[in-house]
């Protein structure tokens, strides 16, 4: 296993590669005095003995800088735009990179599924990987460096595969699509994200649409009327819990748990919200589309296990905490809003900001606020726009120890506590103080 816990398939696969394939694959010049090479890096602190080195730019540092490091620990062969000893050299090291994963994933033949969307692609890419019995990535590595190295490591006798797709600039998915050659794609969600690469919703769904360029597409309900918007549907089929091709139906949000039926199937997953549900339902469409036994599919559903984040439910002394902040967009949040209010009980809600919003920051903050006031919700905000927040109903603080002395005077047992972030803002920190 590459990584991942109990009920997750992520398949390792051991194949060696020569420096003249790496070279002929990223159209690269080889220098001499390379070897072998069984798994590929791009962080040199993680390079292993008999690795290939991918020298690829940051934002600080250019990775060329720690190539010797990476020779050190026993890298046998380095992908750099400089060239020297057992190096394959190339103009852009990233394109390089991308060329070395179409390669890769060309070893592949079977099935592969890839998800993409503003929200809920990582829940929707592990309802389809455990309910499919297929290998995936695990948690949101959805770049292509990670893709590059799931598909060196991807079993060949694999029936399918599953990859998430995430972008956050301008031409990343047609990049990505090119990598993974999908036969089917399913698009979760499209919303407001990554605005300050894209501007608009508009630049979000042209790029987030390319997705649909698969042999096969699946579009949910949410993300058709987007489409449908900006003149993007072209008449995929779709899931959902509504009028869709393939319909959920009798949806329980339970606090605990959430059930559902599709055809003849009472379906159940073991984590609360919408997210949950609607990757299960697309597991279930998947499968049909691709002819799978729906019983066991369904079967193995019921023992979904998420990455940490993700609908979390932790009790601490009796309070019920829903950890949903490994993430944060307008969309997102408005859905963990809607559950919230639906479920009974005492409850709390703490909202941190949503990262990557630019220009638009502020008044998506305060539409946030607004439809958390409609649904009669109080939240306590934190971020540079808590104040002006919670003036249209709620409170604001400043630091993640001051939201918790907010909770601790108030909370009882049994009451229930809504986490939401982005992942930068480290709300999840908020249950280890708790714990200490």
């Amino acid at each position: 296993m590459l990584k991942g816990g109990e009920g997750l398939v992520y398949l390792a696969h051991v194949r060696e590669v020569t420096p003249e394939w790496v070279a002929e694959a990223t159209g690269g010049r080889l220098h001499p005095g390379g070897g072998p090479v069984r798994d590929l890096h791009w962080d040199s602190r993680e390079v292993t003995p008999l690795s290939l080195f991918v020298a690829l730019p940051g934002t600080r540092t250019h990775g060329r800088t720690f190539i010797p490091e990476a020779r050190a620990k026993g890298a046998n062969l380095v992908l750099a735009d400089v060239p020297g000893e057992a190096t394959v050299e190339v103009e852009d090291p990233g394109q390089g990179l991308v060329r070395l994963g179409k390669a890769l994933r060309r070893l592949f033949p079977g099935v592969v599924v890839a998800v993409g969307g503003s929200s809920g692609k990582t829940t929707t890419k592990e309802a389809l990987a455990q309910g499919l019995g297929f290998p995936a990535p695990f948690g949101n590595q959805n770049t292509a460096p990670p893709l590059t190295r799931f598909f060196f490591h991807l079993d060949p006798r694999a029936e399918g595969a599953v990859v998430e797709l995430g972008v956050d600039r301008v031409g990343e998915m047609a990049e990505l699509m090119a990598l993974s050659e999908p036969a089917l794609s399913v698009l979760t969600a499209l919303g407001e994200e990554h605005l300050q690469a894209f501007g608009s919703l508009r630049g979000v769904v042209e790029e987030e649409a390319k997705l649909l360029d698969a042999p096969q597409a699946l579009v949910s309900l949410r993300a058709k009327e987007v489409l449908l918007a900006f003149g993007r549907y072209k008449g995929e089929p779709t899931y959902g819990f509504g009028e869709a091709t393939f319909q959920g139906r009798e949806l329980e949000l339970l606090p605990e748990r959430t059930r559902f039926r599709y055809r003849h199937l009472r379906v159940e997953v073991p984590y609360p919200g919408l997210g949950p549900a609607l990757g299960a339902l697309a597991a279930l469409a998947v499968a049909e589309l691709l002819g799978k036994d729906l019983e066991g599919v369904a079967e193995r559903l019921a023992g979904l296990r998420l990455p940490p984040g993700r609908m979390e439910r932790r009790v601490l002394g009796g309070v019920v905490f829903l950890n949903d902040a490994y993430n944060a967009n307008p969309l997102s949040v408005k859905a963990g809003l809607a559950w919230l209010a639906a479920q009974p009980g005492r409850k709390w809600v703490i909202l941190g900001e949503m990262r990557e919003l630019g220009a638009l920051a502020e008044p998506l903050h305060l539409e946030v606020a607004e439809e958390a006031a409609r649904l009669g919700l109080r939240p306590l905000y934190l971020g540079p726009y808590a104040k002006a927040q919670a003036a249209l109903g709620g409170e604001a603080a400043e630091t993640l120890e001051e939201a918790m002395a907010w909770l601790k005077a108030r909370v009882a047992p049994g009451d229930l506590v809504y986490l939401k972030a982005s992942r930068a803002v480290g709300l999840e920190r908020i249950l280890e103080l708790w714990d200490a």
